[in-house]
């Protein structure tokens, strides 16, 4: 028999890996952006109350191995899963994505926090934000000379000085293209997040010679197993289920 596995994901890899488990799996996702029902396994949409929460359900519901497939950036809920992990005395495997690498014609600059990216941003006329949503809590602080673009999952009404974008990835290179020359946009912001479905903006960047700002990634805890890469991390279960 197959071991009850819980699943936390919200990213494309994650997505992937929940349509190859069985109905006695958990896909548990953060409730943003749309939830897929068209699973084999179980879904649960929201939070659990932090890692006591969490433990708590690992124990209810008989989960005998967590999987965190969260998105890098998501360092709470990385915390939470193995402290979680640890309290109910089940084995934390995470897939630990790596980060894309600057090569030749990049213009990359790390900053640590918002107020860090609020003032490389000085400069520039027309920020292109691919950060989330977190730009959004903002809109009240744009600088006169400023006019943003924000892309995250889900769209809102335009503001002052500002677009938001609804849109969710794979994006393709010549619709990123488009997309950059219709903004005039003169700097990139992103995560290092490393997935291959948003990576097109940065080669437009490059191709430009924008910079980009890149929010510096967060440091993850120790889990029982790493996986750089998710058909590693399949591979591995696989040889758990037989």
């Amino acid at each position: 028999m197959s071991p009850r596995i819980l699943l936390l994901g919200g990213t494309t890899e994650a997505l992937r890996l929940a349509r190859r488990l069985g109905p006695e799996s958990i896909y548990s996702l953060a409730g943003l952006g749309r939830v897929p029902d068209d699973l084999p396994c179980q879904v649960r949409v929201g939070g659990f109350g932090g890692a006591e929460g969490l433990a708590a359900f690992i124990r209810e519901q008989g989960i005998e191995l967590l999987l965190d497939m969260t998105h890098p950036y998501a360092a709470q809920i990385s915390a939470n899963a193995a402290q979680a992990a640890a309290l109910s005395g089940v084995a934390c495997w995470a897939l630990r994505r790596p980060g894309w690498q600057a090569g030749e014609g990049d213009d990359w600059r790390e900053v640590d926090d918002w107020s860090g990216l609020v003032a490389a941003l000085h400069n520039f006329r027309r920020p292109f934000f691919t950060l989330g949503r977190e730009p959004l809590e903002h809109l009240h602080e744009i600088p006169p000379h400023q006019y943003w673009t924000v892309r995250c999952l889900t769209a809102q009404e335009a503001v002052p000085r500002a677009e938001i974008i609804g849109a969710r990835g794979p994006f393709a290179l010549d619709e990123e293209r488009a997309l950059f020359a219709r903004l005039g946009t003169d700097v990139l912001i992103s995560k290092n997040s490393g997935s291959q479905s948003t990576e097109p903006k940065l080669q437009v960047a490059r191709e430009l010679g924008l910079p980009v700002l890149l929010l510096r990634r967060p440091e993850l805890p120790a889990v029982d197993r790493e996986f750089l890469q998710p058909d590693a991390l399949w591979e591995a279960l696989e040889r758990r289920l037989v």
